[in-house]
């Protein structure tokens, strides 16, 4: 079961759709994550997309990320989503923390005059290659990550990703076991 590993909401427990569809991130990959933007979570804007659980725009909450959207097209994921947040009383009548029913590009489009300081990306890993490009893509055309933004990847080590067709910046790459954080920024 994944967890808020630190602040505010440190240590909960959070549930996770049942069956094989939804493959929440390790703790240990959320921790190399989060350890490596902790500088930048305070205050920022977090954009969750295939979310899941919601554990990670959770995280960055529990962080003190000041705007969080969750994004997941599966109703399953969503009502987890959903229970999380009410498990953890945040998010009713939030206007800064949102959860939206829909695909990772539909989303894009709808949230297309708002501006992110992360963007984190867990598809299936059998797209993600073609997602990043996509999400990239749309975050370009509507300049939506602020100056100084990232968007982070999480993709399989046995899955073809090519990072030269992604039209953003490459950061760096970090693998643990077979799963593989990529991290880019604007151009």
């Amino acid at each position: 079961m994944p967890r808020v590993i630190t602040g505010r909401y440190r240590g909960a427990v959070l549930a996770a759709p049942k069956g094989d569809s939804t493959r929440p991130t390790t703790d240990k990959v959320k921790e190399a994550i989060f350890s490596s933007i902790q500088g930048r979570i305070d205050g920022c804007c977090f954009l969750d997309l295939f979310s899941g659980t919601g554990q990670m725009g959770i995280e960055a909450r529990s962080r003190g990320a000041s705007k969080v959207v969750l994004v997941d097209k599966g109703m399953p994921a969503i009502a987890v989503i959903r229970r999380n947040l009410e498990k953890l009383r945040i998010g009713k009548d939030d206007p800064d923390l949102r959860v939206l029913k829909m695909s990772a590009t539909a989303a894009l489009e709808s949230l297309k005059d708002e501006r992110f300081d992360i963007v984190y990306l867990d598809p299936p890993y059998k797209i993600a290659h073609e997602e990043a490009v996509k999400v990239a893509d749309i975050l370009n055309r509507y300049d939506m990550l602020n100056d100084g933004g990232l968007m982070i990847v999480e993709h399989s080590s046995e899955e073809p990703f090519n990072t030269d067709v992604i039209n953003m910046k490459l950061s760096r790459s970090c693998s643990y076991g077979l799963c593989v954080v990529t991290f880019f920024s604007k151009n």
